[in-house]
């Protein structure tokens, strides 16, 4: 009777544990890049995405979620929960010799995949990595994907390349060339529906899908650029206009928030020479259609989802690490092609951001009125189409004004999301800090407190769990931005911002997130208070001065020492 009792024990605990385990969701995380506030068709955009309004229409999206204004800062605080400067990745992928600057992921952190390995889920990553300065097939491989927790990787461990002959192409820890007909964004997709369908559904997963669409160059499919024809032909002007006033209608900015002037770089269109004008609209069209292929592999994710019976319990989050790009990138002068040069061979690994030539042996063209799309071309869409991403806020990627640091942020999740709140607005105050601590309390998982032996650093963000439930979520401290100088502080309805070697300006952001009315003059006392807090951040943090210069010997920074697991 005892063994029979003893058996019925053991079967209750492995069939309770096992309905545990099953409850746990499968976690997504969708990353675009250099894309703008509102350039989603569910924040305004006129850009063609059924598939993220959709998500958006069935979940929620957060209106004041934030980036760190930069591809990699960003990327190191997502993974991680930690601001950039404690990941290591204070700038980018430069070693400037201090903790903060080291260009590398730091051994004191630890990212979602390696937290959520641990609590038994399976990791995929797919896309761009870009938080490692160590991208030669020789390695280094300490901080690529699969030595930080994921289980399958397939991607690019830097931060930019041809869509055609992407740079650092990666399949687990082997680099491997492009195949016939390859096009970047599409095989993203294509290897993220692989890992779903293949995977075993006994245990949770997390997946990092992390597109480079819509990051220069230009790189697009005809038959998608054709969709756009024509759309761009008004102007940056009107198109501004439009968003804005579709912002207004859909309730995700308010009124009092002035769509900000012109950037005073960019002409009206109205003084484009008739001859320029088709070059800038063709950049438009083709930027468009980027982010519309990206869609559409987002809605092939969310069917295999569907078709192997996980998309009810899986959670899909989507955001953009940093704002629209006002990077000028081959649109000055022709390209001149060295002598000597030659085109790749079919099996050769492309490590250049930009290459020379394509693999069919075409020279890769840049100028002003070149018309981007084809692999041969390698452009930008400029400040004027970044100024129209951004709408209706100031500045861009690098600057930490709305323009640089606000992100869409949609959360899908129908087994967690009750239908009442489905297609609702938030305007909670988040930042991508919050997505570490927001799967750790997903996946019922545990942050460690060393890591290999190491101490690690405590998480800054909180979790974002309470709001998928309309409740409120309690954040006990400012939120901080430092990147090339670029400094910010928001805190509550007030946020403090300066540009390198600027000095600071003050914004009442429940009244103006346009950042059009600088208050520093009339609230001294908020100003200093947040500037104290700010100062006192950046030293826990180790911000150092722009521009960062390598430390001289007698400032040589103390190694951290592990203190646990001795």
């Amino acid at each position: 009777m005892k063994r029979l009792s003893h058996w019925i024990s053991v079967s209750l605990a492995f069939v309770i544990g096992g309905l545990l385990h099953a409850a746990r969701p499968n976690i997504i995380l969708i990353m675009s890049d250099d894309m703008g506030f509102s350039d989603l068709g569910c924040y305004g955009g006129e850009i063609h995405t059924p598939n993220l309004d959709s998500l958006a229409a069935e979940g929620l999206r957060l209106t004041q979620f934030y980036n760190c204004a930069r591809c990699c800062p960003t990327r190191a605080a997502l993974l991680t929960g930690l601001y950039p400067h404690q990941a290591g990745i204070g700038h980018m992928m430069q070693d400037r010799g201090w903790p903060a600057y080291r260009g590398d992921l730091s051994p004191h952190c630890v990212t979602i995949a390696q937290v959520l390995k641990q609590a038994g889920y399976a990791t995929y990553m797919v896309g761009k990595w870009h938080v490692t300065r160590f991208n030669s097939p020789e390695g280094p491989k300490h901080n690529w994907p699969r030595q930080r927790g994921f289980d399958r990787f397939f991607g690019t461990l830097m931060g930019a390349g041809s869509y055609y002959d992407p740079a650092t192409l990666t399949l687990d820890n082997t680099q491997i060339p492009p195949w016939k007909d390859f096009y970047y964004t599409d095989a993203i997709s294509d290897f993220a529906v692989r890992c779903i369908r293949e995977h075993d559904p006994s245990k949770p997963f997390f997946m990092y899908v992390a597109y480079t669409a819509a990051h220069w160059p230009l790189h697009a499919r005809e038959k998608d650029i054709q969709k756009y024809h024509g759309k761009y032909d008004v102007g940056w002007d009107e198109i501004r206009e439009r968003r804005y006033q579709r912002l207004l209608k859909m309730g995700v900015i308010k009124p009092e928030w002035g769509l900000s002037p012109r950037d005073p770089q960019v002409p009206p269109w109205k003084e484009v020479p008739e001859a320029e004008k088709p070059w800038h609209a063709r950049c438009m069209e083709v930027y468009a259609a980027q982010v519309e292929c990206m869609d559409r592999g987002i809605g092939r994710i969310v069917e295999a989802l569907k078709q192997t019976g996980q998309f009810e319990n899986t959670v899909i989050f989507f955001l953009q690490d940093n704002g629209g790009c006002a990077e000028s990138i081959g649109r000055g002068r022709p390209r001149r092609i060295p002598k000597g040069s030659r085109p790749l061979g079919p099996k050769a690994l492309q490590q250049r951001i930009v290459p020379w030539w394509t693999r069919d042996g075409r020279p890769v063209r840049q100028g002003k009125g070149v018309m981007p799309g084809p692999a041969d071309t390698y452009l930008s869409y400029g400040r004027p189409w970044a100024n129209t991403s951004n709408t209706p806020f100031r500045e861009y990627k690098h600057w930490v004004h709305e323009g640089g640091i606000a992100t869409p942020l949609i959360v899908h999740w129908p087994a967690g999301i009750p239908k009442k709140l489905k297609g609702t607005f938030i305007d909670t105050i988040g930042h991508v800090i919050d997505i570490m601590p927001t799967c750790i309390e997903l996946a019922g998982a545990h942050y460690p407190k060393s890591y290999n032996g190491l101490d690690l650093i405590p998480l800054e963000g909180i979790s974002l769990v309470p709001l998928f439930q309309g409740k409120e979520v309690e954040r006990s401290k400012p939120l901080f931005w430092e990147h090339e100088g670029n400094r910010a502080v928001r805190w509550g309805k007030w946020k403090l911002v300066a540009k390198n070697r600027r000095p600071w300006e003050l914004y009442n952001m429940e009244y103006d997130r346009s950042e059009l009315h600088d208050l520093s003059s009339q609230y001294p006392q908020i100003v200093e208070k947040l500037r104290a807090a700010y100062q006192t951040w950046a030293r826990r943090c180790g911000v150092r001065p722009w521009p960062v210069h390598p430390p001289r010997k007698k400032e040589q920074p103390k190694q951290r020492k592990s203190t646990t697991d001795k």
